[in-house]
């Protein structure tokens, strides 16, 4: 192969790699613009003959789909503001402190990273049932509100910031959560939109945390609401996959706004250790 064939070549392999990891999208969007007879047709049917937004309409009035986006919403963000503190906090004893047993504290958080979330789901939930917290956005949000990853990676980017700043603050005065919250936390946009998009991604899919600690749909989230859709008699896969879009419009924006952040943010203190 010649060498100017190679780029376009590797191009092309690129673009039908893409494709096929998005046709199970594409799918679910055409098809939740068909009626079920239209969806049966052998056989099936790429395009809708006859577009309608039926599937939605019953998926918005007969279900609380707002009410479970809401939930969700409201999670994610309360979530992501503790792990903003909670994680900086950490981050910036880590990155500016020293004291006996550093290392070894900091090893020990990242150690958590091998322990399955189900290992322990149960005995958040025994916990979170003791103190009467069920069916709470306080129980949905307390066992999430700081994590290894959101310190590690707050940690790194706080080492590419010069210590002469950190130095210059305190001949100047300036208190540790004043240089925090005034300096460090303004110079940590990247890692700070990183951290906010993988928490989102991360509690927006949440499924069996959420189906655990509620029981009614008042506080369920998006992800376990969309499972009314299906009854147990039949399943029309139109609202299904209506309702399926409208659950993934949120974090689509959210990916597609903070995919940029995310990588920036992800490697922008990699190289420190």
């Amino acid at each position: 192969m010649k060498p100017a064939i190679r780029p376009a070549a590797f191009f092309g392999l690129k673009i039908l790699v893409g494709l096929l990891i998005i046709s199970p999208l594409f799918f679910a969007l055409s098809y939740s613009f068909m009626s079920l007879s239209e969806i049966s047709m052998i056989p099936p049917r790429i395009f809708p003959h006859n577009p309608a937004l039926s599937n939605y309409h019953r998926v918005v009035t007969a279900f609380p789909v707002f009410r479970f986006l809401a939930n969700s919403i409201i999670t994610c963000a309360v979530i992501i503001v503790f792990q903003f503190i909670t994680c900086g906090l950490g981050a910036y004893a880590f990155a500016f402190y020293e004291f006996r047993g550093k290392k070894i504290i900091f090893y020990a958080i990242l150690s958590t990273f091998m322990i399955p979330g189900d290992a322990i789901i149960i005995a958040n939930f025994l916990t979170i049932s003791r103190i009467h917290l069920n069916n709470t956005y306080t129980g949905l949000v307390v066992p999430y509100i700081s994590s290894a990853m959101g310190i590690f990676l707050m940690r790194q980017f706080f080492l590419t910031i010069p210590l002469d700043i950190h130095e210059a603050a305190v001949i100047d005065g300036c208190g540790d959560l004043r240089f925090l919250f005034s300096i460090v936390m303004p110079l940590s946009k990247p890692a700070l939109a990183a951290l906010g998009v993988y928490t989102f991604i991360n509690v927006y899919n949440q499924y069996l945390w959420p189906l655990l600690v509620t029981n009614s749909d008042r506080m369920r989230t998006v992800q376990v609401g969309i499972g009314f859709l299906r009854t147990e008699e039949t399943v029309n896969y139109g609202v299904v996959l209506a309702g399926a879009i409208l659950v993934l419009i949120p974090a689509i924006v959210v990916f597609i706004s903070g995919h940029e952040h995310l990588v920036k943010g992800m490697t922008e203190g990699a190289v420190k250790g």
